[in-house]
C-alpha cells in the first residue's frame, strides 16, 4: 500500500536501496531506513510540536528500535524516546536517547522496576493500577527521586485495540491522583490513553477517539479539585498535520512513531510534510510452478487496513518503474513466512538475486527481519550506518 508512495515521493531511497543490496551491503530480509529524510521529519515533527506548546517523545518499536535511526531522529531534534517495552528503553537507551516516557503500552514487570528506575528515571511512568503504581513509586525511592506517574484511563465507549484493555476508571481520576501522591517515591503528574486518533477508512480522515473525550472530562475534574499542571498524553496516528488539533484538545504530549518514517495512515491518502523513509527489501531465492519465491522473516501487513493486492518491485538493478511491479502472495499470518511467492507468469519474469522492494506500515520489532539505516541518500552517496536486530542489538551480517 505504501509501496505508490514511495515510488513517487522518494524514488531515490528505492533505487539506493536496491543498489545496495545487488552489491552485497544490505541483507534479504531488511526493513531499511532513509536516515536523510528521517531526521527531516523528526525535524518537522518537533518544530511542530514546539509551537503548540508540545512535548515530543520518539516511539521506535516500528524500526525495530533501530540506533542509527535513534541518531536520526535526536539530530533532527527529538531527544526522548517512548518506550512501548523495556525492550525499547533498552535499546533507546543505549543509543543515547533519554527515555522520556516508560509503561505504555505495555506495563513494566514487577522485578525490572527497580533497574527501571535505577537506570532510565524516564521523566513519566504510566501505570494502570494502584499495585503497578506502588511499584513504580518504590523503585523510584531507592533510586533516590520522586517519579511523575501517569495513569491510563478508560471510560465506557472508549475504543482499544484487542489486547490493550486497562487502566483506571476515569470517573475516579480525583481519588486516583490524591493515592498517587501518597506514594512514596511517586507522585501524580497526568493521563494517558490509547488510540487518541484514529484514521477513519470511510471518510479518509484521521478523527479523534472517544478516549479523547474521556481524557479531557477527567483533566476538567482534575481542575474542580483543584490540581494544575496537569500532563495529558495523548499518542495515536501522529503527523505534524494534526498537532495543533491536539493541542487544541488538551493534549501537552505527543508520541510519533510511524510518523517520523511517513507511513502513518494518512500518509496513504495525503501527501503530509513527512517524507516516507522506510521499506522493506528482500530477494529472490527460486522458482517453482510459475511462482518466484522470495525470502521472508519481516513480512507484516497492518491489521488496521481492509485486504489489498500486494505488490513489490523486483528488478536486478535499481527500478521504480511499472514495469517492474509484480503481483505477490503473503502467507496468512497463522504461517511462518518463509517465503512470499512473486507472480513469474508476465513478460517480467524474475530471476534468483533479484531485489524485492516492498512499502510496507511495519512493525520490525515484531518480527525477525534486520534494521538498516542507510545514510546519504540526499545526497546521492548512500553508506550502511547500522545492521541490527528487532532489539537494536549490531547483527554480525554476512557471518
Amino acid at each position: 500500500m505504501f509501496l505508490d508512495v514511495l515510488r513517487r515521493r522518494n524514488p531515490r531511497f528505492i533505487e539506493a536501496s536496491m543498489a545496495l543490496h545487488q552489491s552485497g551491503q544490505i541483507p534479504a530480509n531488511s526493513y531499511v531506513l532513509d536516515l536523510d529524510a528521517v531526521e527531516d521529519n523528526a525535524r518537522t515533527l518537533k518544530t511542530e510540536a514546539d509551537k503548540n506548546g508540545l512535548k515530543i517523545f520518539a516511539m521506535t518499536k516500528q524500526v525495530g528500535r533501530s540506533s542509527s535511526f535513534c541518531h536520526a531522529v535526536q539530530r533532527g531534534g527529538i531527544e526522548k524516546s517512548v518506550a512501548v517495552d523495556m525492550a525499547c528503553a533498552r535499546a533507546t537507551h543505549r543509543a543515547g536517547m533519554q527515555v522520556g516516557h516508560l509503561g505504555h503500552l505495555s506495563q513494566v514487570p514487577r522485578a525490572e522496576a527497580d533497574a527501571a528506575a535505577r537506570t532510565f528515571r524516564p521523566d513519566y511512568w504510566t501505570v494502570f493500577n494502584a499495585e503497578k503504581a506502588h511499584e513504580a513509586g518504590r523503585a523510584a525511592h531507592k533510586a533516590g527521586y520522586r517519579q511523575n506517574l501517569l495513569a491510563r484511563i478508560k471510560a465506557e465507549g472508549d475504543t482499544f485495540y484487542r489486547g490493550h484493555e486497562g487502566g483506571f476508571e476515569a470517573a475516579d481520576i480525583a481519588a486516583v491522583a490524591d493515592g498517587f501522591d501518597r506514594i512514596e517515591g511517586g507522585r501524580f503528574a497526568g493521563i494517558t490513553t490509547f488510540p487518541a486518533l484514529l484514521f477513519d477508512h470511510e471518510s479518509r480522515k484521521v478523527k479523534p477517539t472517544p478516549n479523547l473525550t474521556t481524557l479531557s472530562r477527567a483533566a476538567e475534574s482534575l481542575r474542580r479539585a483543584g490540581r494544575r499542571d496537569i500532563e495529558i498524553n495523548a499518542p495515536g496516528t501522529t503527523s505534524s498535520v494534526l498537532l495543533k488539533g491536539l493541542a487544541e484538545a488538551g493534549a501537552t504530549q505527543c508520541e510519533p512513531g510511524n510518523g517520523i518514517h511517513g507511513t502513518t495512515a494518512l500518509h496513504v491518502v495525503e501527501d503530509l510534510p513527512e517524507l516516507p523513509a522506510v521499506l522493506y527489501l528482500t530477494e529472490v531465492s527460486h522458482l517453482s510452478g510459475g511462482r518466484a519465491y522470495c525470502f521472508g522473516g519481516g513480512f507484516y501487513i497492518d491489521p488496521i487496513f481492509p485486504d489489498y493486492p500486494v505488490k513489490a518491485l523486483v528488478s536486478p538493478e535499481p527500478a521504480t518503474d511499472a514495469a517492474s511491479l509484480l503481483e505477490v502472495e503473503i502467507p496468512p499470518p497463522s504461517a511462518i513466512d518463509y517465503y512470499a511467492m512473486i507472480d513469474a507468469t508476465s513478460a517480467r519474469v524474475p530471476r534468483p538475486g533479484d531485489t524485492a522492494v516492498f512499502g510496507f506500515r511495519g512493525q520490525a520489532f515484531v518480527t525477525r527481519a534486520y534494521v538498516v539505516g542507510v545514510s546519504g541518500i540526499a545526497s546521492g552517496n548512500p553508506k550502511v550506518e547500522s545492521i541490527e536486530n528487532g532489539f537494536g542489538e549490531p547483527e554480525s551480517w554476512p557471518v
